[in-house]
């Protein structure tokens, strides 16, 4: 094997997800071409590659490389190109020549050795020099673990996403348990953590791999919406999974079990098996809902009825029957469910018991799942909502416990009534981590529309807890006058029903565009967006107009939407600085959302260039918009709806997605003035009832569909409910039967 050592001259081609390079490197006695599996090189660096030459028929001579190492650079020129590289935040082309013109050879040195000294460049102070150190550490950091992975074959991407979780400690942690890594890193699942175990020599049929594979299959199912599985369902997935007999996987539930990692027992004449924070969940979220609906609550020393027609004269409005029946349940109950569909007065029912309660003394609380959903809950109702988490006081505690709730069963919730909002999208995690807060005697009003789509998260807690029969439920149905004006509001509850909606009655607020195949689709959802809406409504077409198709993929999945939306709403502009990942291209203007939660992100809200608030925190779902790039600083500046500046790292950008187009299961707990929708051909168990019904209730002015009508009637008629393997109903029912007979 041939060995040759130079600088990195230029890099032609590098696919970030597997790491293949094609680069230019200058030796001593030539330049040559580089081909192989090299990732995280830069422009400057100085290699060693080892491998053989080869010959390409279209490209010439190429040296293709097997095994490489970095060399510190030996030249002033070669380290300043290497510092400006991009490779290390915080210095770009300007300060790495200010580095290299204070400190020459030493440069290197200084930033791993002696950082302090960097505060002697002209424009680096304190903070940014401690910036600098810590980046340049975690890049050496990282390309030994890179180097590592590699020959397992796991990619650069991937390869960073492990390095963020475990930092120095990556390979002594993948050396001694490689299966953790499904469990700890996100989106690397059991077949890759298997791959490397593999390769690392661990035995197909060795216990601890059959562990893995059981826990990699429950939680497989919970990202299905389940919080349990039948035992034999699993033993099936497991077994194929693993690829091994079936009295292996059977050995290793009972050794799972006897670990308390997963949870046994007979359900309904079925044996289900839990992975065991569900279990302990599902069984909380049980007890508390028991303990707080059978609780007694502080009796109010009013007339309800009087109290009601108070508020009907007070606010000129005449109550529907159930809304009324919502508000003496509500003063009664420990715990009240009200749901409805759109329409139907919940802002009303709800602004009614605020003021009912705090007009006798009682402190009210509200909270909504997501950061949009909360802002609405604020908007309609005057009073400040927080997320649940917020309202929870979710935080970082040290790097052993990490995040934690801090409101719990010791530190409750004071509020003597907790109003929670979209209760639909609360999965049964978040459920459980709410209840524990709240003590018997709190009144719990769960407010919710169960026909949208349920949680992202495990579990069905809304339908689970209607159905139980267990709390009282009040079903708002009666569609008021004003709402009745709307289209929207009238085909909502038309198509809830599985029947047709009208479309395009003149002068109203609900059209259908007919369009035959993908391609007319895209255009006029793009022609929609640009010009036609902005143009005869005045509609900004960023802010204002919503895109929501049900895939990510395909002509007329977010995917390619977001790519044309983005080419005629922020195209390509040399005033306007960008970023390319392996996904998208952020442009300064860009739509995005915040796709994962975020607890310790650092936000700031200023006026007149002053910074007025900060705190933590940006929410899986957050909608905002690119203020600015930094490519010098290797940063990126989101101002999110509510006016909060969040500062993104380079390295922190797949936390964001371009969101001209989104899902609608992403929508959810969101309310925008246009929704657009493509109408097109997809899988069955996307193209749902429930799924159009959440898309044409997130619209408050305005819904046109794009597309074949087949397709939209196909939607109608499929009332496929997914079915979820959730046990909280059938907790419920038992535990309050036999509450019951101990009565």
């Amino acid at each position: 094997m041939l060995t040759l050592e130079g600088t990195v001259e230029e890099i032609i081609y590098q696919n970030e997800s597997n790491g293949y390079t094609v680069a230019i490197l200058e030796t001593e006695d030539d330049v040559v071409t580089i081909v192989g599996y090299i990732p995280i090189i830069n422009i400057g660096e100085t290699l060693r590659v080892q491998g053989e030459w080869t010959y390409h028929a279209n490209y010439g001579q190429q040296f293709n490389v097997e095994t490489y190492s970095t060399v510190v650079p030996a030249t002033l020129n070669g380290i300043e190109k290497y510092l400006s590289s991009g490779l290390i935040p915080g210095i770009g082309p300007k300060t790495a020549k200010k580095i290299v013109e204070k400190f020459g050879r030493d440069s290197l040195d200084i930033l791993q050795y002696n950082p302090d000294k960097l505060k002697e460049v002209d424009g680096i102070g304190p903070k940014k020099a401690n910036k600098i150190a810590e980046a340049f550490q975690e890049q050496r950091e990282l390309r030994d673990v890179m180097i590592f992975l590699q020959q397992y074959g796991i990619s650069p991407s991937y390869g960073i996403r492990i390095y963020k979780k475990y930092g120095n400690e990556t390979i002594a942690k993948i050396k001694e348990n490689p299966y953790r890594l499904s469990e700890d890193v996100f989106g690397i699942g059991f077949k890759m953590a298997d791959k490397i175990a593999r390769n690392m020599g661990v035995d197909l049929r060795s216990p601890y791999r059959i562990n893995a594979g059981i826990k990699f299959t429950l939680m497989e199912s919970s990202s299905e919406g389940h919080t349990y599985i039948p035992r034999e369902e699993l033993i099936n997935k497991a077994t194929s999974i693993l690829e091994v007999e079936k009295e292996l996987v059977e050995e290793g539930l009972t050794s799972l079990a006897l670990k308390q990692e997963i949870h046994i027992e007979n359900m309904d004449d079925e044996v289900s098996v839990y992975y065991m924070p569900f279990y302990y969940a599902e069984t909380n979220v049980t007890k508390k809902i028991i303990e707080l609906s059978q609780g007694e609550v502080k009796e109010l020393d009013i007339d309800v009825d009087q109290e009601i027609q108070n508020l009907e004269e007070e606010n000129s409005i005449k109550f529907a029957n159930n809304q009324k029946e919502a508000i003496k349940e509500a003063v009664k109950n420990g715990v009240l469910v009200i749901t409805g569909g759109p329409g139907t007065g919940k802002t009303t029912t709800i602004n009614s018991i605020i003021k009912l309660f705090e007009e006798n003394d009682l402190t009210v609380s509200l909270a909504a799942p997501t950061g949009r959903a909360a802002k609405r809950m604020t908007e309609a109702t005057g009073k400040e909502a927080k997320t649940i988490h917020r309202l929870l006081e979710y935080t970082y505690v040290d790097e052993e416990m990490g995040m934690a709730f801090a409101k719990d069963e010791g530190t409750p919730i004071e509020e003597n009534v907790v109003i929670i909002d979209e209760v639909s999208m609360v999965d049964i995690l978040l459920m459980n981590n709410l209840l524990k807060a709240i003590l018997p005697g709190t009144r719990l009003i769960l407010v919710g529309d169960v026909d949208q789509l349920p949680s992202v998260g495990p579990g069905n807690v809304l339908r689970d807890i209607i159905d139980s029969k267990v709390v009282k439920v009040v079903k708002l149905n009666e569609i008021f006058r004003q709402a009745q004006e709307s289209m929207i509001v009238v085909n909502a509850h038309r198509v809830n029903k599985g029947e047709k909606p009208h479309l395009n009655v003149k002068d109203k607020d609900f059209f259908f565009m007919r369009r035959n195949n993908g391609k007319d689709i895209v255009n006029t959802i793009v022609e929609l967006c640009n010009e036609r809406l902005p143009n005869f409504y005045g509609y900004d077409p960023v802010k204002d107009i919503q895109v929501l198709a049900p895939m990510k993929k395909g002509d007329t999945g977010i995917n390619s939407l977001n790519q044309q939306l983005q080419s005629v709403l922020n195209p390509k502009n040399p005033m306007k600085e960008e970023k390319e990942t392996n996904q998208f291209t952020f442009r300064v203007g860009d739509k995005v959302m915040q796709i994962k939660n975020n607890y310790r992100a650092e936000w700031v809200i200023r006026e007149n260039g002053k910074v007025v608030e900060e705190g933590e925190g940006v929410f899986n779902g957050d909608f905002g918009y690119v203020k600015d790039i930094d490519n010098e600083e290797s940063e990126m500046i989101v101002v999110f709806d509510d006016n909060k500046e969040v500062t993104y790292n380079f390295s922190q950008l797949d936390e964001l997605k371009l969101a001209y187009a989104t899902t609608i299961h992403k929508s959810q707990g969101s309310e925008f003035p246009v929704v657009v929708m493509p109408i097109n051909w997809g899988p069955p168990m996307l193209l749902t009832r429930n799924l159009l019904y959440t898309a044409i209730t997130r619209a408050k002015e305005l819904v046109v569909l794009v597309g074949m009508e087949k397709y939209l009637y196909m939607m109608i008629r499929n009332n496929r409910i997914i079915k979820r393997y959730s046990g909280l109903n059938k907790r419920l029912f038992k535990f309050f039967d036999v509450r019951k007979r101990e009565m």
